[in-house]
């Protein structure tokens, strides 16, 4: 087991700790929360395309059950290991506990790097591991729906479904057992863009928050703002791209091959097509390359958006950052340690925990239309274009003017399916951005959001056990 990962699963419980001392629980119930409810590690073979035999080493882990189903991704990584899940387990719990959506945390793995396996070799593996989770009674729409994670995607997923779908003949919610499906497989619109979109949500509402704004010594609103990022994958991305379409600067971008500055801001779409042609992001038109990509965590900036690795910001660099918000777009991508250093500093860490839960959000919505059995906006979407013709009809009429050609499009569309997950998404990171500053100004004792986000996990699922009626 490395270091960084005993690391990562141990800041998790020491983050827990901090928190559950502002907390009025029963030692024994905090202890309940904190568990793990069920680990199912697992060994099987696959036949590779070259005829040799490969024992597969994996996992799934079911950390609460306050709620059901349980909910979490799937990763394929040679990183995989048992403590690792059961953070990521455990972090899935109190993440939806904090936005609300009624699931339990989850985590599952599979020991491989999918780059050295062909497509074939893939599939077989991801659907054994399928069948063994079936067997275990693992997966299913109302036991534990897996998603995807580092190394899975739509492909994955469209392959879990079927296989599962194949060993339970004639059950009627069969897609709802995964989510982040292909559109086509019972996927949901808005899927890929959801968890930059959502880190572009949860620090807009804190942007504008004057009294938080006043502390920092900054204006309300994100319109203006220096932003730099860190990643440029799918939640570096649609980051960039919505702060950027909001009116904010980018100034730079970094990624594993360098990183860039440009004062007068980057246009994602520009590099991302730049570094498609030239295979990286350095040599940007316009722009400086910085000696080091870690350089760029270092730089001037309003908000921070680490969007890619594990601590990235630690004990050594977290006293050079200058940022005065840091947006966790990525798992854990500051240590323990770094949270004193900046506590101390007076930076706002907006923390990963709820921050980056877009895409369970998002997650969660495709479950709902799958046990729904229809499409978000096929009922309304026509009703309220053919009500909004009438009322505009009648404003024209009534004041003898005429609006715009654009005004006119835009007030008659009636919405389709990503735009209401996109709004379900707002209003999601909106009330829990809200619930956690409620917390933390209730008692300003707490040192950190990141406290405070834990409290309020802490506080729904204590609460949920106790409605289960499980602690007397």
């Amino acid at each position: 087991m490395s270091e960084q990962h005993y690391n990562f699963f141990e800041s998790v419980e020491k983050s827990f700790d901090k928190a559950a001392k502002f907390t009025g629980w029963d030692k024994g119930l905090l202890e309940q929360i904190k568990a793990c409810n069920s680990i199912y590690s697992m060994r099987f073979p696959v036949k590779m395309d070259d005829g040799r035999i490969e024992v597969i080493e994996a996992y799934r882990v079911q950390h609460s059950q306050h709620k059901s189903p349980c909910k979490g991704g799937i990763r394929f990584s040679d990183e995989v290991n048992q403590e690792e899940v059961m953070a990521l387990a455990a972090l899935m719990t109190y993440k939806c506990a904090i936005v609300n959506v009624p699931f339990g945390g989850g985590k599952g793995g599979i020991k491989i790097n999918p780059r050295k396996y062909s497509a074939y070799e893939l599939e077989k593996i991801t659907r054994r591991y399928t069948s063994e989770l079936v067997k275990k009674n693992f997966i299913g729409p109302g036991i534990d729906v897996p998603a995807p994670d580092y190394g899975t995607g739509e492909r994955e997923m469209a392959w879990i479904v079927d296989t599962y779908a194949s060993l339970k003949p004639g059950e009627i919610d069969a897609a709802g057992c995964v989510t982040g499906k292909p559109v086509s497989q019972g996927g949901v619109r808005g899927r890929k863009e959801a968890t930059g979109l959502g880190v572009f949500f949860g620090i807009r509402e804190v942007c504008n928050m004057e009294d938080v704004m006043a502390k920092l010594g900054l204006k309300t609103g994100v319109e203006g703002k220096k932003v730099v990022v860190q990643g440029l994958g799918n939640v570096g991305y649609h980051s960039a791209k919505f702060f950027r379409e909001h009116g904010a600067t980018v100034v730079a971008i970094a990624e594993y091959e360098g990183a860039i500055y440009k004062e007068d801001g980057i246009n994602e779409e520009e590099l991302f097509q730049h570094r498609k042609q030239t295979g990286s992001i350095l040599n940007f038109p316009g722009a400086k390359n910085l000696a080091k990509n870690t350089d760029a965590l270092e730089l001037a900036c309003d908000i921070l958006i680490p969007a890619a690795l594990e601590n990235v910001i630690n004990g050594e660099n977290a006293g050079k950052v200058q940022a005065k918000i840091i947006g966790e777009a990525a798992n854990g991508p500051l240590t323990p340690e770094a949270d004193e250093i900046l506590a101390k500093k007076g930076v706002l860490v907006v923390p990963d925990m709820y921050l980056n839960a877009g895409g369970v959000t998002v997650s969660y919505f495709e479950w709902l239309k799958n046990l729904s059995h229809v499409r978000y906006g096929r009922m309304e979407k026509r009703f309220t274009e053919n009500m909004n013709t009438h009322i505009l009809a009648q404003i024209e009429d009534l004041s003898g003017k005429k609006v715009t050609d654009a005004e006119r499009k835009f007030i008659l569309h009636g919405p389709e399916e990503v735009d209401l997950v996109h709004s379900g998404l707002e209003e999601t990171m909106i009330t829990a951005t809200r619930e956690i500053m409620e917390i933390w100004k209730a008692n300003p004792s707490i040192p950190d959001m990141r406290t405070a986000a834990y409290v309020c996990a802490i506080n729904k699922v204590g609460t949920s056990y106790g409605e289960l009626g499980i602690f007397p």
